[in-house]
């Protein structure tokens, strides 16, 4: 069934069953959009669905763990879905002024300025604060990978 390591295999059931809202043993199309977001990618509504259906192999309508699994260790992750991955990088440098991998609260500030959303020091505080999980006072990619992604997933109202 797979060429997952057992770390990542078991990694991966953890994330099915977080995700597996309803506890059926499957993923409803929306269950899989949020559980991509979550690994922060960002696919659009058109590759959620084709993807979905590359990935419900006994054409269910929801897909199980078994064809999560053949899918994440495949290629069906293709490049479509990943290249989301460089847009939001792209996103991540566009507030990361000075190129250091970081973004610093003035960073922050200034960037959301431009964009015509300044905030007030306690909201940038707080901004910082909820996305700065390890403490350093910045925020790094991965940092930013997690708040959109739980960006994403209260949109589609799921909780990270």
């Amino acid at each position: 069934m797979s060429r997952l390591p057992e770390d990542q295999l078991k990694q991966l059931r953890e994330i099915f069953c977080r995700f597996d809202l309803d506890k059926d043993g499957s993923l409803t199309h929306l269950e899989v959009a949020a559980l991509l977001r979550s690994l922060g990618l960002k696919p659009s509504g058109e590759q959620i669905h084709k993807l979905f259906k590359n990935m419900d192999s006994d054409g269910s309508g929801t897909v199980e763990f078994d064809e999560l699994v053949n899918a994440m260790s495949s290629q069906m992750m293709s490049e479509d879905i990943l290249m989301n991955q460089q847009e939001l990088l792209q996103i991540f440098k566009s507030f990361d002024r000075d190129g250091s991998g970081f973004i610093t609260p003035a960073e922050l500030a200034k960037s959301m300025t431009k964009m015509g959303q300044p905030l007030t020091y306690r909201e940038l505080s707080e901004m910082v604060r909820n996305a700065d999980t390890d403490g350093d006072g910045v925020i790094s990619f991965k940092e930013f990978q997690g708040i959109m992604a739980r960006s994403a997933a209260d949109s589609l109202g799921f909780s990270l």
